[in-house]
């Protein structure tokens, strides 16, 4: 399911994220070369999606509030593979787009905390991970940004953990992968 543009971008984002912001990369190696994963992890920057496309070569759909799909970023977000998120409300469309790329072994990127965090710690985690994880039987890897983006400082770091299975209550596995990503931080 990879884009001829997310294929022609992705190189250039991992050029020039390793180039200008020089990020450490830990737990790679935890990260499926294929089949369906999620990533999820703390949001603590917009820049956060680049990161998470220059840890692996594969494509990483996310989903992103549906405010961004204005003007030509609603082209560009379309043909990324991008899945559009109401955060009004429950959006049901989001969850099913999500479901149907991970039916189709695909690699979707989530921020559980359904906004940056902007400095207030880690926020309360929404249950959209975890449903969709437990509805199509996937994994979750968990993941943690931490550090600034700062030109050429390599204070950035993302480390991602092994992958975990949702099996339980939903809200207990949510507080399961909120309590794993805080952690890391």
């Amino acid at each position: 399911m990879d884009s001829k543009l997310y294929r022609l971008l992705r190189p250039i984002i991992k050029f020039l994220t390793n180039v200008f912001i020089r990020p450490k990369y830990i737990g790679l190696d935890n990260i499926p070369k294929e089949g369906r994963i999620i990533l999820a992890g703390r949001h603590t920057n917009i820049l956060d999606c680049f990161l998470l496309i220059s840890a692996t070569k594969r494509s990483v759909h996310f989903l992103a509030k549906k405010e961004l799909w204005r003007g030509f970023k609603k082209v560009l977000f379309a043909n990324m593979g991008l899945i559009p998120v109401d955060r009004s409300k429950k959006d049901h469309n989001s969850l099913v787009m999500a479901e149907e790329y991970l039916n189709k072994e695909c690699v979707i990127g989530i921020f559980p905390e359904g906004t940056t965090e902007k400095g207030r710690g880690l926020l309360p985690f929404k249950i959209g991970a975890v449903k969709m994880a437990k509805d199509t039987n996937t994994k979750i890897v968990p993941f943690c940004i931490t550090g600034k983006y700062r030109l050429f400082s390599r204070s950035l770091k993302i480390e991602f953990q092994k992958a975990i299975t949702i099996k339980g209550e939903l809200d207990k596995e949510n507080d399961k992968l909120r309590n794993i990503i805080k952690g890391m931080i």
